[in-house]
């Protein structure tokens, strides 16, 4: 319940008995009665871990993760420039761009439709597009039949560099 007259994001329980302000200032900071702790109940659980390693481990493996989504390619006009790891395109080479995933880091991206999947290397950052989850290179969306469709159903999972013969 909000106290009239007052907007925003926090909110505030009114007092149910009649309990001066004071009384309840004077609570010691941080005991199960004072009112500037979150009752247990409405603690925020702690998150699992989401399973990606840090952007700056260069060429890191990152620790599993699975996501499944919309995946677009990179066309002809960013052949030659430069990709956030700072390498150049090649629209011939199996590498892909992700929000999230470490620069470096290797996936398997299965077409959902056909189970065809490649493994690429992450080396840019996008894709910009929303909906979408990842941006291939051209080999790579050959590879899954994509340029056929434009846009292709897929999943990614992280591998490790062994597993993509890194």
């Amino acid at each position: 319940m909000q106290r009239p007259g007052i907007t925003g994001q926090a909110s505030y329980d009114v007092p149910r008995k009649e309990e001066s302000r004071t009384v309840a200032a004077t609570r010691p900071f941080g005991t199960q009665d004072s009112p500037l702790l979150p009752r247990p109940s409405e603690q925020e659980q702690p998150r699992p871990q989401t399973g990606t390693a840090s952007s700056q481990d260069e060429g890191a493996d990152a620790s599993f993760f699975g996501q499944s989504g919309l995946a677009s390619y990179y066309g002809n006009k960013f052949q030659g420039r430069r990709t956030a790891s700072g390498e150049r395109y090649d629209l011939h080479a199996l590498t892909a761009a992700h929000r999230t995933l470490p620069l470096g880091s290797y996936v398997r991206v299965t077409a959902v439709s056909s189970a065809r999947s490649v493994i690429v290397r992450i080396n840019d950052r996008g894709p910009y597009t929303h909906g979408r989850v990842i941006d291939l290179s051209y080999a790579a969306a050959a590879a899954l039949d994509l340029p056929r469709t434009g846009i292709l159903l897929v999943r990614i999972e992280t591998v490790t560099k062994q597993e993509a013969g890194a």
